[in-house]
């Protein structure tokens, strides 16, 4: 029987009665067959020690990488409570502080007309200044398409309309023109109406802000203390096997690479619980308290402008006398039969969040204000109903004299703005080197794993040799 020809170089034609494996490519056929070489290789003890060697790596550069980005996450996000979401926060309630200051010492400054004092129209301007400034600064510090610009533009238009307004009312008062107060009601209806509320929406978004990012620094990373665990026990468990297949109690480098990942797993867990705490305090104990803080000053303002404006309007309308009711019940408590405040309002609650210390005795002699404030309305209200103007207005403003509300109120604000930096002061200390101590954990957390899985290497390393 003839053989079919064969050319010299090239591979043989299957026979026709040849099976599909007789037609397989030389690259598969060599793949297949380097595949099943690894898998003997594999099924020798030699091999298992090579797979268990990389399985183990692989868990703990897992769990070391794990740990470095949520480590380094939180200090992101600790970043961005104290040097973007606090700052903005407290910037806002100073924009509301600074606005509503202004209708306050506009409505001072018209009912005392010639007798104004130059440091009243110089306060008035300065907080016109600073409303301005720090809407600038916030504009400049959120995006384009937040919720917080909007607030921002509006205020931003509104400002110079109120400013002229006002500046329309003084011209008009000083001439003796009637017109004058209604332009100055005018003015305050934009401000309470329309900029204050637009400021408290500003205020109330960046707080919500705060509060995210407050969460997100909080939060312990969880996920990489688990896998720390799991790498433990994996290790662990597989030196069990090797002492039960070798007789051998300690492997040096699985041992090593144990307690590495045991220290990374301890300071994560630790530091990130120390570290969860700090904040937890700086928010506890210091951006809480200021934000109740800035509530209080500015039903403070509210109320102290609703005062003047009730003198301003002479008995026209009885409105600013139901915001003066409203707001001081806010800020002070309701009045009590026996006389006095039943002691629920923001005044309260500030001092029940204020750490012991300077900001606590500051807001004690804050509610002594307001009890001295609260007598003195009453005193200035009850003239006024009596037909006696001239009294309730001396009662309300009178430059040089200490009996006024103004001075009472005064006092009292004096003494909000000092317990205010003391919580500021409380807040920085307590948030301060946090997003550091993050950092120094996600690098740490790191190389302990290199370490770990250094030593893996190096005790799987030692069995093999034992093969050879």
């Amino acid at each position: 029987m003839t053989r079919p020809a064969v050319i010299e170089g090239t591979a043989p034609l299957p026979s026709p009665g040849a099976r599909g494996s007789a037609a397989r490519l030389p690259g598969l056929q060599d793949a297949g067959e380097r595949l099943a070489e690894l898998r003997r290789a594999a099924g020798t003890p030699p091999g298992r020690l090579r797979l268990a060697g990389a399985a183990l790596v692989a868990l703990v550069l897992l769990f070391g990488g794990t740990a470095a980005r949520q480590a380094d996450t939180r200090a992101t996000a600790t970043d961005q409570v104290v040097e973007h979401s606090q700052p903005l926060s407290r910037d806002a309630a100073e924009i509301y502080r600074s606005l509503a200051d202004a209708d306050t010492t506009a409505a001072s400054g018209f009912l005392l007309a010639g007798d104004e004092p130059a440091e009243l129209r110089k306060r008035y301007e300065e907080d016109l200044a600073t409303a301005g400034e720090l809407l600038t600064r916030a504009a400049a510090r959120t995006t384009a398409s937040s919720e917080a610009q909007r607030f921002i533009a509006q205020l931003n238009r509104q400002l110079p309309q109120y400013a002229g307004l006002v500046e329309t009312a003084r011209a008009d008062n000083r001439l003796g023109l009637p017109l004058g107060g209604a332009y100055l009601r005018y003015a305050s209806g934009l401000m309470q109406n329309t900029m204050l509320p637009a400021a408290q929406q500003l205020v109330t978004a960046e707080s919500d802000r705060l509060d995210e990012d407050f969460d997100a620094a909080e939060s312990v990373p969880w996920v990489a203390v688990l896998l720390g665990l799991a790498a433990l026990a994996a290790l662990g468990g597989y030196q069990v096997q090797l002492f039960r297949r070798t007789n051998r109690v300690f492997n040096p480098g699985l041992v090593a690479a144990s307690a590495a990942v045991a220290a990374a797993t301890l300071w994560l867990a630790v530091g990130g619980l120390v570290a969860s705490g700090s904040l937890e305090a700086g928010r506890s104990h210091g951006a809480e308290p200021l934000r109740v803080l800035g509530q209080a000053r500015t039903e403070a303002l509210q109320a102290r402008a609703a005062e003047n404006l009730n003198l301003v309007a002479r008995g026209a309308s009885d409105s600013y006398t139901k915001r003066w009711q409203a707001v001081s019940e806010a800020l002070g408590g309701k009045h009590a039969e026996g006389g006095g405040r039943s002691g629920t309002g923001t005044l309260v609650r500030a001092a029940d969040l204020a750490p012991t210390g300077e900001a606590e005795r500051r807001l004690a002699e804050a509610r002594k204000q307001f009890s001295a404030w609260d007598g003195r309305h009453d005193a200035a209200a009850a003239s006024d109903r009596a037909g006696d103007y001239e009294a309730a207005l001396r009662a309300t403003v009178a430059v040089g004299s200490d009996a006024t509300t103004e001075a009472a109120w005064a006092a009292m604000d004096r003494e909000l703005a000092a317990a205010g930096k003391a919580e500021q002061a409380r807040f920085t200390s307590e948030t301060s080197g946090v997003a550091g101590g993050y950092e120094v954990l996600a690098v740490g957390a790191a190389v302990l794993a290199v370490l770990a899985a250094a030593g893996i290497v190096r005790g799987i390393g030692r069995r093999l040799a034992e093969y050879r």
